[in-house]
């Protein structure tokens, strides 16, 4: 298992001083071209949320509403997310939302009327290692929840499943408690019961509150 280093040091600063480097490499971020998705993505879309915070949120990219809006999670994804979360008890605006890669990878409709999601590439995703190291070495989380196939292998290495290990905690140095989840936008593809993938989501999100709780 692969785990980023160096984020177990707690150097002791203040909220403050953590903010203002946050601000700092959050500007830094815009300007990135560490691969090719930027030449066709409107922003940089960091995280957003508290720094530090007790509990963060990882998925995949941003999708065509967070593109175009420059903000994590304000899409179809982001409401089944804020739907999630406020059932299982956690506020929304006290955890810290972001994506393993920063820009919008999609392809035009055959109609060239829409943009469709288009799964990050490996290469993508390690391009992006440097600002997800970042964000964690700031934000400093109690609880790390990866959501999605892309970020829990960004995050924890290959020999991570979602369907497998989702709902348990992970041995890992990222944080206290470790987990993994769908990402939300799976549940809106399901062709199958939506409501039960949706209920197995809030179970998996419970688990993270239950361990905000213990901490």
């Amino acid at each position: 298992m692969t785990t980023l280093p160096g984020l177990q040091i707690r150097d002791a600063v203040t909220p403050t001083v953590l903010k203002r480097r946050f601000s700092r490499i959050r500007n830094e971020a815009e300007g990135c071209r560490r691969c090719e998705l930027w030449e066709h993505a409107t922003q940089t879309v960091f995280g957003e949320g508290p720094v530090p915070a007790r509990l963060m949120l990882v998925g995949e990219q941003p999708g065509d509403h967070e593109d175009l809006e420059g903000h994590p999670f304000v899409g179809p994804a982001g409401r089944i997310l804020a739907e999630g979360l406020e059932l299982a008890g956690i506020d929304r605006e006290a955890a810290f939302v972001t994506n393993v890669v920063k820009h919008f990878r999609w392809r035009p409709s055959p109609n060239g009327k829409r943009r469709l999601h288009g799964r990050p590439t490996r290469a993508n995703v390690a391009a992006c290692h440097h600002w997800i190291e970042q964000e964690l070495a700031l934000v400093r989380p109690e609880v790390l929840v990866a959501m999605g196939a892309t970020a829990a292998e960004g995050l924890l290495g290959k020999g991570i499943s979602v369907m497998r290990d989702r709902g348990r905690p992970i041995d890992s140095s990222l944080a206290a408690t470790v987990l993994v989840t769908i990402h939300p936008s799976a549940i809106l593809r399901a062709r199958g019961d939506r409501d039960a993938m949706f209920d197995a989501f809030v179970g998996d999100l419970r688990a993270a509150a239950r361990a905000l709780s213990a901490a």
